[in-house]
């Protein structure tokens, strides 16, 4: 069985910064592509920024130079740094993993943080 858990949401004011991390434990064989995705209050869950397992990384345009998504394959953790944040950046962050069991991948996810940004 497989299990992401995330941490680092938080309340911070406009302009600040946090750092969301997603561990993934169990029985992995390996992790391919991380998303972080997001769902604000009323709204659908969005796409924030993707990593592949060679590090290629894209972005949503309205975080491109704000957020950094990256990983560290040896501790099955993904990070998301986000700085100047905005009170549009409000909403709850989910981490997504496509993770290899032995021979089939499947796709997880965290139980979600929330950040909220104040004005």
């Amino acid at each position: 069985q497989v299990q992401l858990v995330e941490s680092g949401g938080g309340l911070v004011q406009a302009g600040g910064s946090l750092t969301l991390s997603c561990a993934a434990s169990g029985s992995i064989f390996s992790i391919n592509a991380v998303g972080w995705y997001r769902q604000a209050p009323g709204k659908q869950r969005e796409l924030v920024a993707q990593i592949t397992r060679d590090d290629r990384r894209n972005y949503k345009d309205s975080v491109k130079g704000r957020f950094t998504i990256s990983r560290d394959n040896a501790k099955n953790t993904a990070y998301l740094q986000m700085s100047s944040l905005k009170p549009e950046d409000t909403a709850v962050y989910y981490c997504q993993m496509d993770i290899r069991i032995t021979i089939t991948s499947y796709s997880y996810w965290g139980q979600g943080t929330q950040v909220t940004v104040s004005s």
